[in-house]
C-alpha cells in the first residue's frame, strides 16, 4: 500500500535545502488513515459478489472464473483476484 501512496503522493520538497526526498513510512501513515484498506477490501467484496451474480457470457464473471493453460512461470505464484478476496474474507 504504501508504494501506490507513494506514487499518487509523489515526492516532498525538503523546506530548508530545496532537495527533493521520498516520503517514509512513517510519513506515508500520517497522511491516510487505516480506514482506506477496509475501504479498499470492503469495496473488492462488493465487485466480487457483484460477478459472482452475473451469468457465465460475461466477459468480468469469465475473467473473475477462468484458469489459463499453459506453462507457469518460475517462482512463487502471483496472488490472483480469488486470493485477495479470500485473505479478505479471513481478515472480516
Amino acid at each position: 500500500m504504501s508504494r501506490t501512496l507513494r506514487k499518487v503522493l509523489g515526492p516532498e520538497r525538503d523546506e530548508v535545502t530545496g532537495v527533493w526526498r521520498r516520503l517514509h513510512d512513517e510519513q506515508l501513515n500520517g497522511v491516510y488513515s487505516p480506514n482506506i484498506i477496509r475501504v479498499v477490501e470492503s469495496r473488492r467484496m462488493r465487485w466480487a459478489e457483484d460477478v459472482t451474480r452475473m451469468g457465465d457470457r460475461r466477459s468480468s464473471y469469465r475473467v473473475l472464473v477462468v484458469r489459463l493453460e499453459g506453462k507457469r512461470p518460475l517462482g512463487r505464484p502471483r496472488c490472483t483476484w480469488e486470493d485477495n478476496i479470500k485473505m479478505d474474507l479471513q481478515d472480516v
